[in-house]
């Protein structure tokens, strides 16, 4: 019942620009890649990856024979941490400088591939800092050539052109799009993804269903996103239960892969709205909240606050997780609950309360959400008013379960 909400005398922009190898064994294909870039001319890098999951994952060994194999020197950045800063983003781009790298390699989840994308702007940009890139002072329409191995099923920034990284000082956690950031080639190889968590698990795909959940409702939202959508919820409500049972099982996460991909450019599309523009001054003042975990925390009072507006999209949106829905407006209390249901279901079992966060904390991070650079963008599309008041609504109500 989707086709409802949608305005065909509306022109939208369709995108999908990032070639993709996706499917068990996919990391193999970055032979083919290091050829390319050699053939290119690209034969110095930058790494950026965290502490250890680019080793442990196995992804190291193909990418290190691949250099060897093509004559492709490199420098390695290993700092990069969840919800990365502008400092790590910093000294990245100054090692890439120093050592004259062409193009960066990604080898991480959303965090260091997002890490990696600014610093691949900051490498066309040289005397920029990443902090002039997160405070919008100036806008780039360059970047060195970008490949993303991509370790987690959640972000989908290997196929997008978003990144997100922290002002740490400021409590800031901006976002920027750029056309100039899809990467050139990523990889999404499931069999590197089974050595994740059981909290890394659920709350990757927890990010990717809120990706289509505001994708689909934006006030830009496409036909092409909210089908993406559809599809989204219907792998994450199959598979993710699978690999929380069992983390070795590659077709759950194959799917889930899948899933967090397409999601990814169901937002690119789409772009985003609420959950995210509130989540990011949670973890923009708790640099150690898991992105996941923040939204499954904001994504009901989300969802109570904008159901009227798109009832016919967030009923076949959600219907694996909230069956019988109707695309009623007066369902929106009964959607709140079973969207927590499910999540509580699959784990994610705290509210903001939990996570330290008091009513005496709102008023801060109402601020933040709408003085953080970019996030005004976001509540700007949001498919209801976007005022402090609204905002704060959504804050209290995710303090404790709607579900008691």
């Amino acid at each position: 019942m989707w086709e409802k909400d949608i305005n065909i005398n509306e022109v939208r922009e369709i995108r999908s620009r990032t070639t993709v190898y996706f499917g068990v064994g996919a990391i193999a294909k970055i032979g083919d890649i290091c050829k390319d870039l050699k053939a290119r001319g690209l034969d110095k890098l930058i790494v950026m990856t965290g502490r250890g999951a680019y080793k442990k994952t196995g992804a190291w060994d193909h990418v290190t024979k691949a250099f060897a194999d093509n004559g492709i020197t490199y420098v390695h950045y290993d700092k990069v941490t969840p919800n990365p800063n502008t400092h790590h983003v910093n000294e990245a781009a100054k090692m890439a400088a120093d050592f004259g790298a062409k193009a960066m390699l990604a080898i991480g989840g959303g965090s260091a591939i997002d890490a990696g994308k600014s610093v691949a702007i900051l490498m066309k940009n040289p005397g920029k800092t990443a902090e002039e890139l997160y405070e919008f002072t100036f806008t780039p329409t360059e970047a060195a050539p970008i490949i993303a191995i991509n370790l987690t099923h959640g972000t989908g920034s290997e196929a997008n052109r978003f990144a997100v990284v922290s002002i740490e000082e400021k409590n800031f956690k901006p976002a920027i799009a750029y056309d100039c950031i899809y990467p050139l080639y990523s990889i999404d190889d499931p069999a590197l993804m089974t050595g994740l968590s059981e909290d890394q698990t659920r709350y990757v795909s927890i990010d990717a269903v809120n990706h289509v959940v505001e994708a689909s409702t934006t006030l830009v939202a496409s036909p092409y996103a909210i089908d993406l959508a559809i599809s989204v919820v219907k792998l994450v409500h199959e598979y993710l239960p699978v690999a929380l049972k069992d983390p070795s099982n590659l077709e759950a996460r194959y799917f889930l892969a899948y899933a967090a991909l397409i999601a990814g450019i169901s937002f690119d599309n789409g772009l985003l709205h609420y959950t995210h523009a509130l989540e990011h001054p949670l973890s923009g003042v708790n640099p150690n909240l898991t992105h996941g975990l923040g939204l499954a925390m904001l994504l009901p009072a989300v969802l109570k606050n904008i159901y009227a507006a798109r009832p016919a999209t967030l009923a076949d949106v959600l219907a694996p997780i909230v069956p019988g829905l109707k695309g009623d407006a007066a369902e929106a209390q009964a959607v709140a609950k079973g969207v927590e249901k499910w999540l509580f279901s699959v784990g994610s079992t705290h509210k903001l309360e939990d996570e330290g966060f008091k009513a005496s904390d709102v008023d801060k991070l109402v601020d933040l959400a709408f003085n953080t650079p970019s996030l005004g963008g976001l509540l700007g599309i949001a498919p209801t008013k976007a005022d402090k008041e609204a905002v704060r609504a959504i804050y209290t109500e995710s303090l404790t379960p709607y579900n008691k």
